[in-house]
């Protein structure tokens, strides 16, 4: 088959790099500039609104609209648990008694009097950012991220699905232009990022999920099976969020390509 590579991407011992790190909406910094961090450290963390839940009161007790407050055991505000009851009628014959419970934990968000509908929202979610690097603090932006800064070894991928993920370097083969196989990938390797050679076949992704490697970084693979492992023909696109098993990082392109030696010996040089 056809081989693709672009040349002129950075592989360097030593750098100075900067990693804007930022929230997808406003939240509080936990630390300030100057600070150290660890990779793993939180930096900064938001509240993403709980989902919001609709139930239609009026419909299931059989009552106007405006008289929904009346039949409120819960108020506007309140906090409630699943299975709580929200409201209630209160008919003469008590076998005849319609009680309305709350679906989920969370709380009462509004009251309508002309849907005659609550709103229940639940908790709710922590974001957390991590710094992703270990490094210092050189820059904050209030209630949204932090710039952090680190010397450090690069090397640039040309492609990349999975998004970010951390682990202990390993490698799996002996030479760059060696293929990963499905025996080289063993129980030892979980949680770890795995280094192969030339080429990583579909076999090969199978075994990574299997024994949960963190990541697999290699020269190159097949489209088809990039396609195989995606579902779908990636085409031309900004990559990151794939939900895969692992994230996969190519240094040199699409086909069997041997691992450039010098990434080969740098990544080498971190195990």
């Amino acid at each position: 088959m056809a081989h693709s590579y672009t040349p002129g991407l950075t592989v360097t011992d030593h750098t100075v790099i900067h990693r804007r790190r930022m929230l997808p909406l406003p939240g509080k910094l936990l630390v300030n500039v100057g600070d150290q961090v660890r990779s793993d450290q939180v930096v900064a963390q938001a509240e993403l609104p709980g989902k919001v839940f609709p139930v239609n009161l009026a419909n299931q007790l059989s009552i106007a609209p405006g008289e929904v407050k009346d039949y409120l055991i819960k108020k506007e505000g309140e906090a409630v648990e699943k299975d709580d009851i929200l409201a209630e009628n209160k008919p003469l014959i008590k076998w005849f008694k319609t009680e309305i419970r709350s679906p989920v934990a969370g709380m009462i968000e509004s009251v309508s009097t002309v849907t005659g509908q609550v709103l229940l929202r639940e908790p709710p979610r922590v974001l957390q950012l991590l710094a992703y690097v270990d490094g210092t603090i050189v820059e904050t932006i209030p209630q949204q991220g932090v710039v952090v800064e680190t010397t450090c070894s690069l090397v640039q991928g040309i492609f990349g699905i999975g998004g970010e993920t951390s682990g202990e370097i390993v490698m799996a083969v002996k030479t760059p232009d060696e293929p990963l196989t499905p025996s080289h990938l063993t129980p030892a390797m979980k949680g770890k990022v795995v280094v192969g050679g030339s080429f990583l076949s579909a076999d090969a992704m199978k075994q990574a999920k299997v024994v949960g490697v963190a990541g697999l970084v290699v020269g190159g693979i097949h489209d088809e099976d990039l396609r195989a492992l995606l579902g779908y023909d990636l085409g031309v696109a900004i990559t990151g969020t794939e939900q895969v098993g692992f994230t996969l990082i190519l240094t040199e392109g699409f086909g069997t390509i041997p691992m450039a030696a010098k990434t080969f010996k740098l990544l080498a040089a971190h195990t």
